[in-house]
């Protein structure tokens, strides 16, 4: 089979679609033949070196695929060759084959295309988890998302709406109408405006009850000056750096709750675990259309250089998916 290596002979690492062994299904897991796949930032770090592969993962790069069953391990069931699905992986979706754990598949509507069911995993399950289990977003309370345009951005405001929370979210001035039509009631442009007075203002001095972070250190402080009495900031990335003078006396004084949490390294019971609940609370509400990846554009593969340039360049709003065909 054919899957995307990282060249690293030249000036800057190149990607190139290059051939490489066909994996097999192990017990409990079935091969996929890949029809779509999407960019993560991790993918980016990981194509630099900066990113370590979990023990037993997938050394290509790719955390999502959509495709079609054509191999069962040993032990499947429930699961039958032919079938549509997409699914979370811990590696190996830039490839024209993959493996995972039938436990973690999503099976696919007809309604929903390949690219849209490969923009779907990472950032709806990371928007879940990170509001709702992490968070304990509760009914009624009021989040703040960063980077609100962004992929998983796109998925936490949707969900807000969904579930009926109060939002509010941080991006650049061209991506503000864009996330006001995804749900927010107010859209804070990041570069002209303090988030945390804008925040105080919306809230009538009460501040949000729960903050979805990926850019870490800058945004700390404001961060904690945001939260409500017994607010939880949740951070899943370090855009911005990982080292930041924190306040201990407002987060004791304010009962404050500080989480990382990351996604991929996680062990497959606790993704079992995530997906049990992601099936019964999230997928309904795609199969039925009311849930939506936003696609920026849409790439073959072979261009995979491509399609991390563009996401290097903070100017996309949702996914870039690549397309896989052959």
């Amino acid at each position: 089979m054919n899957a995307i290596a990282v060249d690293t002979s030249a000036d800057s690492p190149q990607l190139i679609w290059t051939e490489h062994p066909r994996p097999r299904p192990a017990a409990g897991e079935v091969l996929i033949k890949v029809h779509a796949t999407a960019v993560n930032r991790a993918d980016l770090l990981q194509a630099r070196g900066r990113y370590p592969v979990p023990t037993g993962a997938s050394t290509i790069m790719g955390l999502e695929a959509a495709g079609e069953v054509v191999e069962l391990g040993e032990g499947v069931e429930g699961v039958d060759v032919g079938d549509r699905v997409c699914a979370l992986l811990t590696g190996g979706g830039y490839a024209e084959y993959v493996t995972s754990p039938a436990s973690l598949l999503l099976s696919l509507p007809h309604n929903l295309s390949m690219d849209e069911a490969a923009a779907l995993p990472e950032v709806f399950y990371t928007a879940f988890l990170n509001l709702y289990l992490e968070g304990d977003l509760k009914p009624g309370e009021r989040a703040m998302i960063h980077a609100a345009a962004s992929g998983v951005g796109t998925a936490a405001l949707q969900l807000c709406a969904l579930t009926g929370n109060p939002v509010i979210g941080t991006a650049s001035a061209s991506k503000l109408d864009t996330i006001l039509k995804l749900g927010a009631e107010r859209a804070i442009d990041r570069r002209s405006e303090n988030f945390a007075d804008v925040v105080r203002e919306w809230t009538e001095g009460q501040g949000v009850d729960v903050i979805l972070d990926p850019v870490g250190a800058d945004y700390l402080d404001a961060n904690l000056q945001s939260l409500a009495t017994g607010g939880r900031l949740v951070i899943i990335g370090l855009l911005s750096g990982a080292s930041a003078e924190l306040s201990l006396g407002r987060l004791l004084m304010k009962r404050l709750q500080l989480k990382g949490s990351v996604l991929r390294s996680r062990t497959l019971a606790e993704k079992e675990a995530i997906t049990r609940k992601f099936k019964a609370r999230v997928w309904p509400h795609v199969l039925s259309g009311e849930l939506r990846p936003i696609i920026e554009k849409i790439l073959p593969i072979e261009e995979a250089d491509e399609a991390h340039r563009l996401l290097a360049t903070n100017q996309t709003t949702g996914k870039i998916v690549l397309s896989v065909t052959g």
